[in-house]
């Protein structure tokens, strides 16, 4: 065990994990193992690093690499799955939001309102049915002890401030708008890299390009992606978080995955909205297509919810099918329709949802489970990016049992991440507002050589200080790492081709 201090660097990088490689080779059986470098996966290394033990997390690819990157950036309330009378979950999901807005990541989350225009086309039934369930949103809310100045109150609005909001909606037929407010992270990645940081902090070592293979309940195989090296290690305990791919780590697991998919836009197609316009899908009582307003000057339009059978793909992909339903869906609320030419990328993730029988995606449990395999290995499974800190709670609590582990209580309700502060702080950093959007109070540190902060390409606006900050402290080994997740360049083709020379260009003058 270690003594649960936090007196170690949060900077990753590639001498760092060199170094620790080399430590871990010396260092014989360590308390646990943690396979996969998702939420969950950093979410269980800072948990358990925070109880004091001996903690390596290994990532066959990279940080972020799968779903965690790929999600709509939301940190949701739960009210999706009160109305279709999962309680539970709508209660945990309200309370982890509440966790994240105001003490581990109120520097990555903001308040989001959320707008459903009230059109002509717009039953009263309809029109009730999602003022009722926005009540029912504030009623979580409150029972999540989250303060309405943390998250306003639900409200109607007039026309124009409809129009004001999300300036795209359609005119004719507008008869006004309900708006609620959830929470929406600037980007999940950054959330997952945050969590990964802080975990190093707390003296675990996490290990990107490294595989984790011929795993037990006590021991695997580790192998260097980078170099082909391996090495046996043994753990006191190891816990399978590798998400969509856990099956691949325990073959006891059977998942049913689900794709959802989002496209990119321009956010000056849209009017520039403030406000995520959010259109009910016919036929459907508690299911919306969003236009998110998100950074870089874009908007995410999403999302599905298909079926994904087969093997899991490291990229997954958007369908034809996908594509249409949500432009078609989006632009029953819009004054000019969206066209295929709008679109300037599109991102898909798989949800690792439980396996529970028959039934459509849409309809599965995202509730979460720890299982136990007849190999003794431990594996958190299914679950959302929101309640991903109660999910690594639940996993550690279950491992120290099984393994007898000493252990201190559970840390992270009130635990900061590396860069958190609260609102009024974050006014005092001396940074541009999109720095401190990323960073927090670390934005005064990326900041540092005002020299750098020229944007890396017209209109994007990334500088060569977040790409320099990004291989420095955040663990990004090549210009991937760069481009599709420290930044979120990448989800834009023509911007990543923009900006690859001075990705590469960070490397070289290391």
């Amino acid at each position: 065990m270690t003594d649960g201090i936090a007196s170690h660097s949060s900077a990753l990088h590639a001498d760092r994990r060199t170094r620790e490689l080399h430590q871990l080779a010396d260092d014989g059986r360590i308390d646990v193992l943690v396979i996969g470098g998702g939420v969950t996966g950093a979410g269980v290394a800072l948990d358990a690093a925070t109880r004091g033990l001996n903690v390596v997390l290994v990532e066959k690819r990279d940080l972020a690499f799968g779903t965690s990157r790929w999600s709509s950036k939301l940190v949701h309330g739960g009210l999706r799955y009160l109305a279709s009378g999962n309680v539970g979950i709508a209660r945990e999901s309200a309370i982890e939001r509440g966790i994240l807005m105001t003490r581990t990541a109120p520097h990555l989350v903001r308040a989001l309102p959320q707008l459903v225009p009230v059109l002509d086309s717009t039953t009263v039934f309809g029109k009730t049915l999602v003022r009722a369930g926005f009540l029912a949103g504030d009623i979580l809310r409150a029972g999540a002890h989250t303060s309405p100045t943390v998250l306003p109150r639900s409200r109607t609005v007039r026309p124009d401030r409809v129009a004001e909001l999300a300036p795209a909606v359609r005119r004719q037929g507008l008869r006004g708008g309900l708006i609620a407010f959830d929470g929406q992270l600037v980007d999940d990645a950054r959330l997952v890299i945050g969590l990964a940081r802080t975990a190093a902090m707390h003296g675990a070592k996490i290990l990107t390009r490294t595989g984790a293979y011929k795993v037990t309940g006590t021991s695997a195989t580790l192998r260097d992606e980078l170099t082909g090296s391996e090495m046996v290690i043994e753990a006191r305990t190891v816990i399978n978080a590798a998400g969509v791919w856990s099956g691949e780590i325990d073959p006891d697991i059977s998942l049913r995955p689900s794709r959802g998919t989002h496209l990119v836009l321009s956010a000056g197609r849209l009017g520039n909205p403030t406000a995520a316009l959010t259109v009910p899908i016919p036929g459907a009582s508690n299911r919306f297509v969003f236009a998110l307003p998100a950074q870089l000057g874009r908007v995410y339009l999403g999302l599905t919810d298909e079926a994904a059978p087969g093997p899991v793909p490291d990229i997954p992909a958007a369908s034809e099918e996908e594509i249409d339903f949500l432009l078609a869906t989006v632009n029953t609320a819009l004054e000019n329709p969206l066209g295929r030419s709008d679109v300037l990328g599109t991102f898909a993730g798989l949800r690792p949802l439980l396996h529970t029988g028959d039934g459509s995606t849409a309809d599965l449990s995202r509730n979460h489970a720890v299982l136990h395999s007849s190999t003794g290995l431990v594996s958190v499974v299914g679950g959302k990016l929101t309640t991903y800190r109660k999910m690594a709670e639940d996993a550690v609590d279950a491992v120290v049992e099984l393994a007898g582990l000493q252990a201190g209580p559970c840390r992270t309700r009130a635990l900061p991440l590396v860069g958190a502060a609260s609102p009024d702080a974050l006014q005092n950093v001396a940074a541009p507002p999109s720095l401190i959007a990323r960073y927090g109070t670390e934005a005064a540190l990326v900041a540092a050589d005002p020299a750098m902060l020229a944007p890396i390409a017209d209109g994007l606006d990334v500088s060569r200080a977040e790409l320099d900050f990004g291989v420095s402290h955040e663990g990004a080994l090549d210009v991937d790492d760069l481009l599709d997740r420290r930044t979120r360049i990448g989800l834009v083709a023509a911007d990543r081709a923009r900006a690859l020379g001075a990705a590469e260009s960070a490397f070289e003058t290391r």
